[in-house]
């Protein structure tokens, strides 16, 4: 999809976390950001590998922590944001009420997966993930590797 300059939007995501994490479910939510901060997210300035969210059940708020958006640098000094605050994430109430009662009766974590725009809004992916053991990790590995040689010797018979 292009933006109104005709420049395509980027796509950031969080590969390391389908790795470390088995995801449940997802939830698509809006973020909000500062002026420099949508430029800088538009400029690939953003690494969700650290990335958590914080559900609070009353009042109902999503918060992203831990998510480095860098400095804008065409903005210049005094109208800089700070890279790693915390950010409010806007979904329904009812969503957000059932992601806390998730985490806290599961003892699921909440993931952000990728960053994308949708007509010109930056809009997060948001995985509700339980961590994975070692042996977890390895066993996923392989079955993504043979899963690949399947393909391969299909490929090749057509």
């Amino acid at each position: 999809m292009a933006s109104a300059h005709g420049a395509k939007e980027p796509t950031i995501e969080n590969r390391q976390a389908r790795h470390d994490y088995a995801i449940e479910d997802t939830l698509e939510c809006g973020i909000r950001l500062t002026g420099t901060e949508i430029k800088s997210v538009r400029a690939s300035l953003v690494s969700l590998q650290e990335g958590f969210v914080m559900a609070v059940a009353a009042p109902p708020s999503l918060h992203l922590h831990s998510v480095h958006i860098g400095v804008y640098p065409p903005a210049g000094a005094h109208r800089q944001h700070e890279p790693l605050r915390i950010r409010t994430l806007l979904a329904h109430r009812r969503e957000i009420e059932k992601l806390a009662l998730e985490v806290k009766a599961r003892g699921a974590t909440l993931v952000p997966l990728k960053i994308y725009f949708v007509r010109g809004r930056a809009k997060l992916l948001l995985g509700i993930a339980i961590g994975r053991r070692k042996v977890d990790k390895r066993h996923a590995i392989r079955e993504k590797e043979m899963k690949r040689e399947v393909d391969r010797i299909m490929r090749k018979r057509r």
